[in-house]
């Protein structure tokens, strides 16, 4: 062939492959546009009718705003915990048919300092004249007086749920206003209002914390008031909308708000930060619209990790978990919706505020944090496996308590303070309720008689055994005789009333052949002859009927209180502690006992005790599905997030060796620990500081796209510090605060292991999960599992030899194969082929670049 015949196919060929570069460039640009215009527009018309109708969702703020300030009156609060027990425990069933069967009246204890005992006697005559007291209890024991003090037990006349029993404690506490008392009760929200009261305390603190950090974190101080308006509306809306789930546990309403600011507050800084990199090339509006755009799928992204650790609560046996875990995650939810839809219109509205309040930024720059990391990476990685290898052994063994008893909280109200006076001078009692089926009074007498005659046992209290008259109990069996001579009646009309039972009763052949060795029980035919006497059957003479008024008054409240439809109650006042081991073994030996009498059927023991024996069973379960849940939720979203099994691997090892690492310190401590404390912050802990771990990550594995691993580290430090100090104090400092400042042992345990663990996760995930990244680069390289992608565009300057397959932009755009020098600029994907960086006009063997080092980079 010609040299004229090369050159024209040479030419041909240059012609095809441009042409072909043209015509697939053009392809790839449209179908790139269409993906953009169907993605990207459709959410920028979104977020312009979100900024452009602000003042519709001001006034729809508002009007919910104005709605919360009433509906949250209307919240209903649990402050028992054993409602929240499993449908199946013996608690929650004992108490349920308790509640059918039996009265509970009301009562309060009361303890008179500084009396003399006939002093303390003339207190107790007026304190059984007070309109609404059915009965004092006061004698010349130690069990009443001791020390210059009083004791009195006072019941009420009424059931502990009516309204009457609260307007005699009043009463009751008007009279004893001038003496030194101490009253502890059962009745109304005491407890309730005083956390309340503190918890009012917390959130002020809060805020001026909160406040201060954010002032420390912004850049202008405008920014400050955006933020609190965009949360202060989310936390209304919140505590107004908590009526629509009927009934909220008082651990949740207490401490939700103070998580929702330290948990969701990220979600606002995000924005507002996307805000201020738009504006510095946009005006607000459009600034507004196009930060909203982008911050919309990463804010969504951040909060999924947060629900995925509360969705973990919701699988709870102990329901209070599921309270606590949907009042969440419905505040982050809501907060998301008041970023997303309120807080763009505030941004508009402070938007020149902002540029006028501009200021220095106060966080440094942390190089030595990255420098630190390079040169410990092969130290502090293997020590921080040791360390959480022992911590998960020594965690395991921590000393989880499933009452108050034996925590002490760091302030003290004045019911617990009342409390504990009473127990000091007067010792304290652990009582059990025993029901069975109703109808053998012979039966509950021998297991009443077998229970006391354990040394576990004080004494107990049924029907059985309390004394009625004479010596009599109430379920003694009596004839005609005996029954005569017990209320001074005529033998005649002992026969005829004994008759007449017998007749209600179809006992027949008692009525005809004979009263004489007829039995009835003393509780029995009481009732039956003051019915009689109402009815106008029998007549009696004053002082018997003063007598049976009295003794039907007795015989009533205590049968109301002790004998239901169906079963009977009795009282066991137990010897032991209310939680210890042995406590919980005799509540089995209880019904080993019963179950000679009853075969174990339809008997229950409730209890504060047997409530504790309960939630012990649940935590051993609750535990392990609470630890699995919530991390296969975390680790689903880390998999997408990050599209690697390496790095969702390593941050929840991380931050699960955190939790492991803060529950070691009671174990250490020798400090009971409440379980709740465990389960919620355990949840708490994975979904939301792992966040602090994500940032690190993230930033790392995008800087490594450029950098060599050393200067990744260092920037990548540099770059999350701020982001980590501002939403990790806050979290930090609330569960400090909370931890501090509550007299109520669950929530005492949640706000300190909250504080504790989350200035573990900030130290660790700053100081350690540097190393371990920098030591499992190679770990997350190799487990990633979306290399379908083209690898990242590679920018260059200067003199630059391209051989292969790209696709981009060299000072024009080119799509095809190519073999060039270029002197200019080059921002193309490589496919195939090898990217030269030329030192100069006549180097070339300059820094090569094969398209596997361009993978392997990351870049």
């Amino acid at each position: 062939m010609s040299v004229d015949n090369h050159l024209e196919n040479d030419i041909l060929n240059a012609i095809n492959g441009e042409l072909f570069g043209i015509i697939s460039e053009r392809f790839i640009i449209m179908e790139e546009e269409v993906k953009e215009s169907k993605g990207s527009g459709f959410m920028l018309k979104i977020c312009g009718f979100i900024v452009d109708k602000r003042n519709l969702f001001f006034l729809i703020y508002a009007i919910l705003a104005v709605f919360s300030v009433f509906s949250r009156n209307w919240v209903k609060v649990e402050n028992q915990m054993s409602y929240y027990l499993p449908a199946e425990s013996e608690t929650k069933r004992g108490l349920d048919l308790m509640q059918e069967e039996f009265v509970t009246y009301g009562s309060c204890n009361v303890m008179v300092a500084n009396v003399s005992y006939p002093q303390a006697e003339g207190i107790r005559d007026d304190l059984s004249n007070i309109e609404g007291v059915f009965s004092v209890d006061f004698d010349n024991t130690e069990a009443h007086y001791t020390n210059g003090s009083a004791y009195y037990n006072i019941t009420f006349d009424h059931d502990e749920d009516e309204e009457e029993c609260l307007t005699s404690l009043a009463l009751v506490e008007d009279y004893l206003d001038g003496y030194d008392t101490y009253l502890t009760t059962s009745l109304g929200d005491i407890q309730s209002e005083l956390i309340n009261e503190e918890m009012k305390t917390i959130s002020i603190i809060v805020v001026i914390v909160v406040v201060s950090v954010l002032l420390l974190t912004s850049q202008a101080y405008a920014e400050v008031p955006v933020l609190l308006i965009t949360f202060g509306s989310a936390a209304l809306v919140q505590m107004g909308s908590n009526f629509l789930l009927g009934t909220i546990s008082f651990v949740s309403d207490s401490v939700t708000i103070v998580l929702q600011l330290a948990l969701s507050v990220d979600y606002a800084v995000i924005l507002l930060n996307r805000y201020k990199e738009e504006h510095k090339t946009l005006p607000p509006r459009e600034a507004t619209i196009v930060a909203l755009s982008k911050a919309i799928p990463e804010i969504s992204g951040s909060s999924l990790t947060t629900i995925g650790g509360l969705v973990a609560m919701m699988f709870m046996q102990f329901k209070m978990g599921a309270d606590m875990g949907i009042v969440l995650i419905k505040s982050i939810l809501l907060s998301l919706l008041s970023v997303f839809l309120l807080m763009p219109g505030i941004i508009m509205l402070f938007s020149g505020l902002m540029e006028k309040t501009q200021h220095k930024n106060f966080i440094p720059e942390i190089p030595f944090v990255g420098k630190f990391a390079y040169l410990t990476r092969y130290i502090v990685a293997p020590a921080f496996v040791l360390v959480i290898s022992a911590g998960c052994i020594i965690s395991n063994k921590c000393p989880y308590v499933y009452g108050y008893s034996k925590i002490t909280t760091p302030i003290i109200n004045r019911v617990q303070k009342a409390e504990q006076i009473q127990e000091e001078n007067f010792g304290s009692s652990n009582m059990v309720a025993l029901v069975v089926p109703k109808g053998d009074y012979e039966s509950e007498a021998l297991l009443l008689r077998d229970l006391e005659a354990c040394p576990e046992v004080d004494h107990t209290l049924g029907l059985s055994n309390t004394e009625a008259l004479s010596g009599y109990t109430l379920t003694d069996r009596l004839t005609p005789r005996q029954f005569s001579e017990l209320i001074n009646l005529d033998y005649e009309v002992a026969e005829l009333i004994y008759t007449a039972y017998a007749i209600n009763d179809e006992d027949y052949a008692k009525a005809v052949n004979g009263l004489s060795t007829y039995k009835v029980p003393l509780i029995d035919m009481f009732s039956f002859v003051y019915q009689e006497v109402k009815d106008g059957y029998v007549t009696l003479d004053d002082d018997i009927m003063d007598s049976l008024e009295e003794a039907n008054r007795m015989m009533t409240f205590a049968r109301n209180q002790l004998e239901g439809e169906n079963y009977s109650r009795m009282l066991v006042y137990l010897n032991l502690p209310e939680e210890s081991d042995e406590t919980f073994e005799f509540i089995d030996r209880i019904h080993t006992i019963a179950d000679k009498y009853y075969n174990d059927d339809g008997v229950y023991v409730v209890g504060e005790s047997v409530s504790e024996y309960d939630l012990e069973k649940c935590f051993g379960r609750d535990n392990t599905v609470v630890s699995l849940v919530s991390i296969l939720a975390v680790l689903v979203v880390l998999l997408f997030t990050f599209k690697s099994a390496g790095m969702p691997v390593l941050l929840i090892v991380v931050i699960e060796g955190c939790i492991w690492i803060n529950f070691s310190f009671p174990t250490l401590m020798k400090d009971p620990l409440f379980f709740l404390g465990y389960l919620i912050v355990s949840s708490i802990q994975m979904g939301a500081n792992i966040d602090y771990a994500i940032v690190i990550a993230s930033r790392y594995t995008e800087l490594r796209e450029t950098m060599l691993r050393k200067e990744a580290i260092i920037k990548t430090m540099n770059l999350s510090f701020p982001t980590i100090i501002t939403s990790g104090t806050m979290l930090a400092v609330a569960g400090t605060v909370i931890g501090k400042l509550t007299s109520d042992a669950a929530i005492f345990g949640i706000g300190r292991c909250l504080g504790r663990g989350t200035i573990i996760s900030i130290f660790i995930t700053m100081f350690v999960l540097p190393q371990i990244l920098l030591v499992g680069d190679k770990i997350i390289e190799k487990t990633a599992f979306v290399m379908n992608m083209p690898v990242r565009n590679r920018q260059m300057s200067g003199l630059i030899r391209v051989d292969g397959l790209v696709r981009g932009r060299i000072d024009g755009t080119v799509n095809g194969m190519m073999h060039a020098t270029i002197r200019g600029n080059v921002s193309a994907y490589v496919e195939s082929g090898d990217v030269t960086q030329v030192s100069d006009e006549n180097d070339t063997q300059g820094t090569r670049i094969d398209t596997a080092d361009i993978q392997k980079e990351g870049v």
